[in-house]
């Protein structure tokens, strides 16, 4: 069981518009020619994913779920969108103690990368 005791320095509980903000600054920072296939990419963040998404990904607990990359729909109105799950998320900086921008960025980059194909090794390669 991690040392709940020992919190991020300084601790707050970040706000949706705080997670949001992070998200559309880890966008901005992918190189132009990865850019191009990210342009107009919505970013939204909910508590916990829902019972649909994690039935679809087979995954039963929804704080190992941070976040989801889904392409547009069929319509205007469902642009491509990376989806922030707040409570995995902040439950992982809380258990790590990882800046929490680091993390934020690391989940919209990792969701970018596995919607194109690449594996967890692939990104880990890449990041170092």
């Amino acid at each position: 069981m991690p040392d709940r005791t020992a919190l991020p320095q300084p601790y707050f509980a970040p706000r949706t518009e705080d997670l949001i903000a992070m998200a559309e600054a880890a966008l901005a920072s992918i190189p132009a020619h990865l850019a191009e296939h990210v342009r107009g990419t919505a970013i939204l963040v909910e508590d916990v994913a829902d019972d649909a998404i994690l039935r679809d990904m087979d995954i039963d607990d929804p704080l190992d779920l941070t976040g989801i990359y889904m392409p547009a729909g069929n319509t205007p109105h469902h642009p491509t969108t990376i989806l922030l799950f707040r409570v995995p998320i902040l439950v992982e900086w809380i258990e790590t103690g990882v800046d929490l921008h680091a993390l934020v960025h690391n989940v919209v980059i990792h969701e970018i990368a596995h919607h194109f194909g690449f594996s967890d090794d692939d990104i880990h390669f890449l990041e170092s």
